[in-house]
């Protein structure tokens, strides 16, 4: 009996139908496996991920095969995105004893949950050195039955290297936050893997540095490296005007397989979106770019029009296949891709010319079957024929969506919509993230102050958030706070925080884990500093810290936010690509970060002069209050406490650890201290 049918996660219910027996991680599978005394296995993805798409079709569609995988094994399904845990832990694992991960992942674990044989993709039938996936059925039912002494010696042994790397983190107490030598070295590190020709960092595939770049942002406004400045102005241009970037609708694809940003691989991220969104938002910020002014607002608008939901949350992502038009077969990139045919076809034969000529289409393609992924690599797109061809693009298949809501991706797009919508004047944006913020809030916030991390919708699924729900919503709420003024948001935040530094931080070491303490045990407890795809738990953890002991004055949060940067020094020179947005926190450290009260009466257009000035800073980490003189803010919120008005006008306060500066009622001389443009 499959029982993936009533699952909340789009990945598993795309295998509701498979002949396979299907089980959800959960006690009961385990106890299926030990009753019948057989392994499991166990096979992690997520719902855009082509390869397992691949497997999907050609294995666990396949009735025989699953005839044997019933008999022999209790097979369990996980989206990864749903317990980041599960996947963390095992992931480890693969790549600890293949050297090598990535999904589908394949693991073989005993009714004990211990590991003892791994792999990726396997194919139907052996090919390039690979075994076939009925070969890996077979040797490994063959193991079971007839050498389970060495599965358990091997099972034992992977279990105690987990145990081992466990601590390591936690070994490195007392390392003081990074300061600017680290910092410099960071610089160092990253300008040596930096690309200067086609932007970015290393070869082939490129994945979009957003955090990296971030990083970059805050050491140019803190040191004015005009070095740090470059490689994100080249980087972020390059992007934006090649393939990974939908030149049509807007939005990010996940990462290019290329070194040149030319071929992506075409599934569309919630989560790179919102920190690219935030990326480009803040470049221009900084320099007044307008290509990175259009793609900030261009990959809101995607955000809002392409993954949002009828609750109000965003989706996770958009598949990278669809049926192709022509054959009906799905396709990766069959919904992107165009010839100068099909140019023509819809804009007829000068117009198309134009547009094949606009967006490099050409007749030997840079994609398969001649096809091309259409890039801009010089000026600003035609409105008129990219609408006409985008409305072409609307008639195709679409790629279908995973549209269960992760609370931690929906912090990241809260926080980029709510700063791209107060700084573009966009207010429909800051509606949205507030809409989202609600979600979270309804759905997703337990009675007892703990967060679900997914829902579907608007059912919340029954998985514990993890380190990075709280973070990352967190840092969503203290946006719309520093954009709306709102007490509340800044509440929510305190109480998420809290709930880290309760249940998943390590008193003794001030290291953070990726669960919480009362959450379910895995062979290990999962903790990792480092950034992947999104920003490290451990590190956006770091940064909302900052930021809320900066808002409150807490010594408590703040300790904690400099004792959990210590692993950012260790890890800033030897691998600062892996640890940006960790690096981006300590830039707001050692900057201050400034904290900035602006107070005037509410609605008084030089109050909201005053306030779009503050958000405007380029100051690392910098943190803005706004409320009116002598009002309940001032009673909820430390920063605004006794700010009283300059010779009757609206004021501003630039602070150091509640030490400030002089107040002034000029927004020139507010935007010099912050490093603010007057636009």
């Amino acid at each position: 009996m499959n029982r993936l049918a009533n699952a909340t996660s789009p990945y598993l219910q795309q295998h509701a139908d498979n002949p396979v027996d299907w089980w959800e991680w959960s006690p009961e599978a385990f106890a299926e496996a030990e009753r019948r005394g057989v392994p499991v296995l166990l096979s992690v993805g997520y719902a855009a991920c082509h390869w397992c798409h691949v497997m999907a079709h050609e294995s666990f569609e396949d009735a025989e095969l699953a005839g044997y995988l019933n008999e022999r094994f209790v097979a369990v399904k996980v989206d990864r995105e749903e317990r980041p845990d599960v996947d963390a832990v095992y992931m480890e694992a693969v790549q600890a004893a293949t050297g090598q991960g990535g999904w589908p992942m394949t693991v073989f674990l005993t009714p004990g949950k211990e590991p003892f044989y791994f792999g990726t993709y396997f194919p139907p039938e052996p090919r390039h050195g690979m075994a076939s996936f009925r070969q890996v059925l077979e040797g490994v039912d063959a193991a079971w039955r007839e050498r389970r002494d060495e599965v358990a010696e091997v099972a034992g042994r992977i279990r105690a290297e987990l145990a081992e790397r466990a601590g390591v983190f936690g070994a490195g107490g007392g390392v003081p936050a990074p300061g600017e030598k680290e910092l410099n070295q960071a610089l160092a590190g990253l300008s040596r893997s930096y690309d200067p020709v086609r932007g970015g960092f290393g070869g082939a595939p490129k994945f979009p540095p957003s955090m990296a770049l971030e990083f970059l942002l805050r050491h140019h406004a803190r040191t004015g490296s005009q070095a740090a400045l470059e490689q994100v102005v080249r980087t972020a241009e390059a992007m934006a005007r090649g393939g990974i970037y939908d030149q049509l609708g807007g939005g990010f694809a996940r990462y290019s397989v290329d070194a040149g940003w030319v071929v992506p691989h075409f599934e569309k991220m919630l989560y790179d979106n919102a920190l690219l969104c935030r990326v480009y938002l803040h470049l221009w910020r900084t320099t007044g770019d307008p290509l990175a002014r259009r793609v900030a607002l261009e990959t809101a608008d995607f955000m809002v029009g392409e993954l949002g939901t009828a609750e109000g949350g965003f989706a996770s992502a958009l598949d990278a296949d669809s049926a192709d038009p022509g054959t009906g077969l799905s396709a990766e990139g069959a919904y992107y891709v165009w010839t100068p045919e099909q140019l023509a076809e819809v804009l007829g034969a000068v117009d198309g010319a134009r547009a094949a000529e606009l967006f490099e289409v050409t007749a030997d393609g840079t994609f398969e079957h001649g096809s091309s992924v259409l890039q801009l690599l010089a000026g600003e797109p035609d409105e008129g024929i990219r609408a006409a061809v985008l409305a072409a693009r609307a008639k195709r298949p679409a790629p279908a969506r995973d549209d269960k809501v992760v609370a931690a991706w929906n912090g990241l797009a809260i926080a980029a919509l709510a700063e791209c919508g107060a700084l573009l004047d966009r207010p429909d944006l800051v509606a949205a993230a507030e809409r989202a913020a609600d979600l979270l809030l309804s759905v997703h916030l337990t009675a007892d102050g703990r967060l679900l991390r997914t829902s579907r919708d608007g059912r919340a699924g029954g998985n514990a958030g993890v380190l990075e729900d709280y973070a990352d919503s967190a840092e969503g709420f203290l946006a719309l706070y520093s954009v709306t003024g709102e007490p509340s948001w800044l509440q929510l935040a305190g109480g998420l925080l809290d709930t880290v530094l309760l249940h998943f931080t390590d008193e003794a070491s001030g290291s953070l884990y990726d669960t919480a303490d009362d959450a379910e045990e895995l062979i290990r407890r999962p903790q990792d500093p480092t950034d992947n795809a999104t920003p490290s738990g451990w590190t956006a953890a770091a940064q909302a810290l900052l930021s809320y002991a900066a808002y409150t004055g807490s010594e408590l949060h703040r300790t904690a936010a400099e004792r959990a940067l210590g692993v950012v020094g260790a890890l800033a020179g030897r691998a600062p690509r892996f640890i940006g947005w960790g690096l981006a926190a300590a830039e707001a450290l050692l900057d201050g970060p400034r904290e900035v009260a602006v107070v005037g009466p509410a609605g008084d257009e030089r109050t909201a002069l005053l306030h779009r000035t503050a958000l405007l800073g380029t100051a690392p980490g910098a943190v803005v209050a706004l409320g009116e003189p002598g009002g309940s803010a001032g009673a909820e919120v430390a920063l605004l406490a006794d700010r009283p008005l300059l010779g009757g006008a609206p004021a501003a306060y630039v602070c150091r650890h509640f030490a400030c500066e002089a107040p002034t009622a000029d927004p020139a001389e507010l935007a010099a201290k912050l490093g603010s443009r007057q636009v």
